[in-house]
């Protein structure tokens, strides 16, 4: 299989995109050449400002933004219906990126409804946005498929047991996909990232005080940020040499 890793003129899905990690991914991607689609769950008014942003740099990339509730099958199907009425294709790069973390450790405190939401946000929509994805991404023997994971995969976690299991079932999921579809010229890999600032679960260091995450406790001696995860995801779109591979973010911490 001859090697192309070029991304520019690509078309990357972005969930998440309204703040976070999400929009800084959309930024690096943008900058590379990518055009883009970029959902928001509640916060349109976010993304609309990211959308003029990128746009302001370059008006010959194509951006759209689109409301998507991930953890509801049909906006998923509406979502990718959306995309190729808009884009004319479906997304040659998929980064599944939103997703939910409410901070509860005890797991007598985790109530049936939190868990089953968590892994619906965090793990069963990662699935159903792949199920979507990959036929146009086999179709032309190219694609990028990138799952935001965590630290807390691995069991370490300011977050509780559901939280890890979702994030858990990701890796998992991403390892069998690169072993069984690796000759299609599709690669699946994940980023997992702890400790990074400017999310919407971890606005800035002082919310990690006393915690686990707690900077003074990191290698490194401070919190990561949101442009270091989208320059590994960038990295990760334009390496197809990798796949099956979680990539730890974490400054040090194991």
């Amino acid at each position: 299989m001859p090697v192309d890793n070029r991304i520019e003129g690509r078309l990357a899905l972005i969930t998440g995109a309204s703040g976070g990690i999400g929009a800084a991914c959309a930024r690096y991607l943008h900058a590379q050449g990518v055009s883009l689609a970029l959902t928001y769950s509640t916060n349109a008014s976010s993304l609309q400002d990211l959308v003029s942003s990128l746009q302001s740099h370059s008006s010959s990339l194509r951006v759209t933004s689109h409301q998507c509730d991930v953890a509801k099958d049909a906006d998923l199907a509406r979502l990718f219906d959306e995309i190729k009425a808009q884009h004319s294709q479906h997304p040659d790069i998929l980064i599944a990126n939103a997703g939910y973390g409410k901070r509860v450790s005890n797991i007598l405190d985790i109530a049936i409804e939190e868990w089953d939401y968590t892994i619906n946000v965090n793990l069963r929509s990662s699935f159903l946005l792949t199920k979507l994805a990959i036929p146009h991404m086999q179709s032309q023997a190219w694609g990028r498929v990138i799952y935001i994971s965590s630290i807390a995969a691995g069991g370490t976690s300011i977050n509780g047991c559901h939280y890890s299991a979702s994030k858990a079932g990701v890796q998992g999921m991403c390892k069998n996909l690169a072993q069984k579809m690796g000759k299609s010229g599709v690669t699946f890999n994940d980023v997992a990232p702890a400790m990074i600032t400017g999310t919407g679960m971890i606005p800035d260091e002082a919310a990690l005080k006393g915690t686990p995450g707690d900077p003074a406790g990191i290698p490194v001696g401070r919190a990561g940020t949101t442009d270091e995860v989208a320059n590994v995801v960038t990295m990760l779109c334009k390496t197809g040499y990798m796949t099956g591979q979680s990539i730890l973010l974490s400054g040090g911490l194991k």
